[in-house]
């Protein structure tokens, strides 16, 4: 495959900076990191004979296979579209976006799934690799309901292959019966880790993030490919962070922090939220967006090339679209879905906890972009060995 630029996305023009998608739940992981060797989508040579799916606007077929993030939709936003359409809905997750491309790869084009989740910068060399279907946009009329800030990204830039899903970016909570001083910055939860929250703390499991947390802690580019830089990172973090994290979990919001598991918790703003509000004491948690700088991403609704139900996908693309799933879905979810007006509306719904759903421009402008650069090999070797060091 020919070697892709950086490609970028905007979270708002008016008010965020340029973004570049990170990625395991954020940051490209060249394939050879889990899959013994292989270069990223090399597996993708030549087309499938599977014929390519096609939508017209027929008969919604009456089953639905949905491959996306862990609880990442509303229950009631499912249940819903079967009971009006019929389709059965299958939701089978995955950990990753190197996890979701290399089973649509493995399985050639027969892998069965219909709806897909990809974060943003995998879109075109999903599309250079025919692992995309394009979009039926006919079907899907309830796009007129998103915001035009979250559509016609650079990387797909009208909307042919997806439409965005959910964006949020990357902080920390830490319950404050156990840290008892006040955390405000990746410093101070790099200091609270080795400290109060030694053996009690928790980091997401993604490569992207743990380096990241040195880097913005330390002022230093997070794209940096100086050498020296790198490599003082890697002694940070296996030699002095890992022994003190007990985890790496990319979910805490649904076990660590309703169950009190981990006193301080890096994780995705709407995780942490769905994980305050589901917690039995949701006073004693803080939550704290990364600082002096984090990241920020986006997801996206795409269909597989290989679809066996491209009819329901559309359908279904198009139903999650309209103005009351979208608040379903954000209420749910916690993450922004780029849907029209959709912050006046929480408030009037008297959403809770809705400070870790939207964010001012001040905050917006501290959310800085990652890239694919020659040194995700180096942040994937030393997410593998603090791994080994934390004993994970």
């Amino acid at each position: 495959m020919a070697e892709q630029n950086p490609v970028r996305i905007l979270a708002s023009r008016a008010a965020a900076p340029v973004i570049v998608q990170e990625l395991t739940r954020r940051r490209f992981l060249s394939l050879a990191a889990i899959a013994g060797g292989t270069a990223f989508l090399a597996a993708c040579a030549g087309p499938s004979s599977k014929p390519t799916p096609v939508a017209t606007g027929g008969d919604v077929e009456d089953a639905l296979s949905i491959y996306s993030w862990g609880d990442y939709d509303a229950p009631e936003v499912l249940t819903s579209f079967t009971d009006e359409f019929g389709a059965k809905i299958t939701v089978d997750s995955f950990g990753s976006n190197e996890e979701l491309i290399s089973k649509l790869v493995a399985a050639k084009g027969t892998g069965g799934y219909d709806i897909i989740v990809p974060t943003g910068v995998f879109i075109p060399q999903m599309i250079e690799n025919g692992l995309l279907l394009k979009l039926n946009k006919e079907l899907i009329p309830n796009l007129e309901h998103m915001d035009a800030a979250y559509l016609g990204r650079e990387w797909d830039p009208e909307n042919e292959y997806s439409i965005c899903k959910a964006w949020g970016t990357t902080g920390f909570v830490y319950d404050k019966t156990v840290i008892t001083r006040e955390l405000t910055s990746w410093a101070d939860f790099l200091d609270a880790a080795q400290n109060e929250a030694s053996g009690k703390t928790s980091v997401l499991d993604d490569p992207a993030e743990i380096t990241g947390m040195y880097y913005w802690a330390n002022g230093i580019d997070w794209n940096t490919t100086d050498t020296a830089e790198i490599d003082a990172c890697e002694d940070f973090v296996v030699n002095t962070l890992a022994p003190h994290i007990a985890a790496f979990d990319s979910y805490p919001g649904s076990g660590a922090i309703p169950q009190g598991t981990h006193a301080l918790i890096e994780v995705w703003n709407g995780d942490a939220r769905q994980g305050i509000l589901n917690s039995s004491d949701p006073d004693k948690w803080q939550w704290v967006l990364g600082s002096p700088t984090t990241e920020l991403w986006m997801d996206n609704w795409a269909i597989s090339a290989s679809a066996p139900h491209p009819e329901a996908a559309h359908a279904f693309i198009n139903y999650v679209l309209t103005p009351e799933n979208a608040i379903a879905e954000l209420d749910y979810i916690g993450y922004h879905t780029g849907a029209k007006d959709i912050q006046s509306t929480a408030e009037e719904e008297g959403l809770e906890r809705l400070d870790l759903v939207f964010f001012t421009p001040e905050q917006l402008a501290t959310m800085k972009d990652g890239e694919v650069n020659e040194a995700q090999q180096r942040t994937v070797d030393i997410w593998n060995k603090a791994k080994a060091a934390a004993g994970a």
